[in-house]
């Protein structure tokens, strides 16, 4: 019997708590990938399902490993004391997944600079963070992955009009994609995007859109199952790229995408920053 892929792997994954990237964790399990969970939330959330911890029952159920982490991707200390028990704990590190993410969607000046603050630091900071405290011990791994949660750059004013803040964090983790790519190249460690071509039914979804914005989503296996295809794949020749989830999932083979949606048959709302 062939191994899984990611078989025996380690997995650091930010805001792997709930939504898209629990749901990549729980995938990545199936394969008997070892998961570290590095999110903020251990104890309940009023608003908002999961937690590090009920994320971590999850994992283990799926055939996986779980090592859960409180950390806030904003603080330096936080992220390199987690990588570090990862590595401690799991005997190495092979990918990365940039995951965590803070969204408000409001012009100038109903942005508050804290809302700035908090988007910029946790998006395109904590990328940035995260990304340079795996580096070392990424080199080490045999076919060492750094896939970011963000959207291709794309420069058409419309998309910075409404939410110019917003777009500068999540453009700042895709500025990390196009830069760390090239200057980890030689290191054969891949850095790549993955974005997905509809709005995806997280809890932040539900909380900006409601039931009306939830039945024009797709699940989040549709980013899981990306996201499997790209840290899957040989880093020396898959490095660089602004993957789309559904674009990518065709070019797999997959034909049928009924699956994946919250409402079959139901139509769907194109995701943010493609044209």
């Amino acid at each position: 019997m062939t191994e899984a892929p990611l078989s025996g792997k380690t997995i650091f994954i930010t805001g792997a708590s709930r939504g898209i990237g629990k749901t990549i964790a729980v995938r990545a399990a199936r394969d008997g990938a070892n998961i570290a969970i590095a999110a903020k939330t251990s104890e309940p959330h009023p608003k908002l399902p999961g937690t590090i911890h009920t994320a971590a029952a999850e994992i283990e159920a799926a055939g996986g490993k779980a090592l859960p982490l409180v950390v806030d991707v904003r603080s330096e200390e936080q992220v390199y004391a987690a990588v570090a028990k990862t590595v401690e704990h799991f005997g190495g590190l092979d990918v990365l997944i940039n995951n965590a993410s803070a969204i408000f969607l409001a012009g100038t000046e109903h942005t508050t600079m804290k809302r700035y603050d908090l988007m910029n630091q946790v998006n395109a900071r904590g990328t940035y963070l995260c990304s340079q405290a795996c580096i070392p011990h990424l080199r080490n791994a045999s076919n060492p992955h750094i896939l970011n949660n963000s959207p291709p750059l794309n420069m058409r004013a419309k998309w910075f009009g409404n939410h110019v803040a917003y777009t500068m964090a999540k453009y700042g983790m895709s500025m990390c994609t196009l830069g760390m790519s090239e200057e980890l190249r030689d290191d054969g460690i891949a850095v790549n995007s993955l974005w997905p071509k509809t709005a995806i039914a997280t809890a932040a979804v539900n909380m900006l859109g409601g039931d009306d914005m939830m039945k024009q989503s797709r699940k989040p296996d549709i980013m899981a199952d990306a996201a499997y295809a790209i840290i899957t794949k040989p880093a020396s020749t898959c490095t660089g790229n602004f993957f789309i989830d559904e674009a990518l999932l065709r070019a797999e083979g997959v034909e049928d995408f009924d699956g994946y949606a919250f409402t079959p048959g139901g139509p769907l709302a194109p995701d943010f920053f493609l044209d």
